[in-house]
């Protein structure tokens, strides 16, 4: 997740795209195909199945975490830990960094004519960062729109399960079942994606109440690294309990309509 149903305007968002669709192919979500007529043309690829050919997979992790790396680490090194420049102009240096090497990851899948779009909405995530780290003056702001994000992504997951039309059960259908949502006529499916969007809420609150804490706190430097060493484990643990639990249901399924 939230991974498909959740905002793509932040850089972890895009890390969670690469990584939905490499685990649902490595996994064979994906239902199977009827079999193919040999005078049958095929079809025009529909918009979901467009989208998500175009998602990435381990590299948009990398990718991803090299700007909030290079924040973390010119912080540390020129602040007062190492070097002792003044708070502000080790801050400047940071942002300065951070945005640099988002901008060298874009121009360099451009020049390698490889999609930008997941590179331009990871450099749009930083920019906003930065630009409140640069106004404030507070190291700690360059994290507050991806906290902000993640907590809305949770309230958007929590009210489609009050409304019963769980996010997660689309995210399904536009990255493994062809776009097609005809999920709600499965009483198991619908069920299973109902408890499983809480389970996104539940991931997605702690992730954001931890670093909201550091946040809180103007730990800076400990929200680079919960941002780049805990929180987006604790997203691949639950894309991979997620998977899991969705590949257990349809290959019963499958199994039971084989019988």
């Amino acid at each position: 997740m939230t991974p498909g149903s959740e905002p793509r305007h932040a850089a972890h968002e895009t890390v969670e795209e690469r990584l939905a669709e490499e685990v649902v192919e490595d996994l064979d979500l994906h239902p199977a195909p009827p079999a193919k007529k040999d005078d049958e043309e095929e079809p025009f690829p529909s918009m979901s199945e467009q989208i998500s050919e175009q998602l990435g997979g381990v590299r948009g992790l990398i990718e991803s975490s090299l700007p909030v790396l290079t924040f973390v680490l010119l912080n540390v090194i020129l602040g007062d830990t190492v070097a002792g420049l003044e708070k502000r102009t080790a801050l400047y240096w940071a942002i300065g960094g951070a945005v640099f090497t988002a901008l060298a990851i874009g121009a360099f899948r451009l020049a390698r004519k490889q999609p930008v779009r997941h590179a331009v909405n990871g450099l749009f995530g930083i920019a906003i960062g930065a630009f409140l780290a640069w106004r404030t003056g507070n190291a700690e702001d360059f994290y507050l729109p991806g906290i902000l994000l993640t907590f809305a992504q949770a309230a958007a997951l929590l009210i489609s399960v009050l409304v019963r039309k769980p996010i997660i059960g689309y995210v399904w259908g536009i990255m493994a079942n062809k776009g097609q949502q005809n999920w709600f006529g499965n009483a198991r499916l619908f069920k299973t994606f109902q408890w499983l969007t809480l389970v996104w809420v539940v991931s997605l609150s702690l992730r954001a109440g931890i670093q909201f804490v550091l946040w809180q706190m103007g730990e800076a430097n400990a929200l680079g690294i919960v941002r780049i060493l805990i929180s987006w484990p604790i997203y691949a643990a639950t894309f991979a309990f997620t998977a899991w639990a969705i590949h257990r249901v349809t290959s019963e399924q499958k199994a039971e309509q084989t019988v």
